[in-house]
């Protein structure tokens, strides 16, 4: 999965750009689907090697590992917080085994705080704050589309 999301992200989605605003990247589907009970060091280490790697082809200089691990660290916070009981949660948290609404639910939350982190570190600046809101926010939906999407194509059970 590592390498075909890689692939797709570098070959494909990098060169989408509509006008500026909507840049897609499902990579971090990869982190989002990793098993729920992984170490966190595996995970973190997993995360950095993603977005090292985004780094090196997009010559991004940091910006996709920092937003990499950064969802990797909060990420069992919010398996947490939007599972209502451990014997709720798969070890597996995609869409098939966990289900619409809690899939939604994390999906937007991965995505957005990853486009917030992502964007911000990006521009380095909260001077053009609405306008790097808006490419976050345009960013997220589109990703987030691409990433539903995948889970009906590619990884359905």
């Amino acid at each position: 999965m590592f390498i075909v999301l890689l692939a797709v992200q570098v070959l494909f989605l990098n060169q989408i750009q509509f006008s500026g605003y909507i840049n897609p990247f499902i990579y971090v589907l990869f982190i989002m689907l990793l098993p729920v009970n992984i170490p966190k060091y595996a995970l973190m280490l997993l995360a950095f090697a993603m977005g090292i790697s985004v780094d090196v082809f997009s010559n991004s200089l940091g910006v996709h590992s920092a937003a990499s691990v950064f969802i990797a660290y909060l990420r069992p916070g919010i398996i947490r917080v939007i599972t209502n009981r451990e014997e709720d949660m798969n070890e597996y948290p995609g869409l098939a085994q966990t289900g619409w609404r809690w899939f939604l639910g994390y999906a937007i939350l991965m995505v957005l705080l990853h486009h917030l982190a992502l964007f911000y570190l990006e521009v380095f600046t909260f001077a053009n704050f609405l306008n790097t809101l808006y490419r976050v926010i345009l960013s997220s939906v589109f990703s987030f589309f691409v990433i539903v999407l995948s889970q009906f194509i590619i990884f359905r059970d």
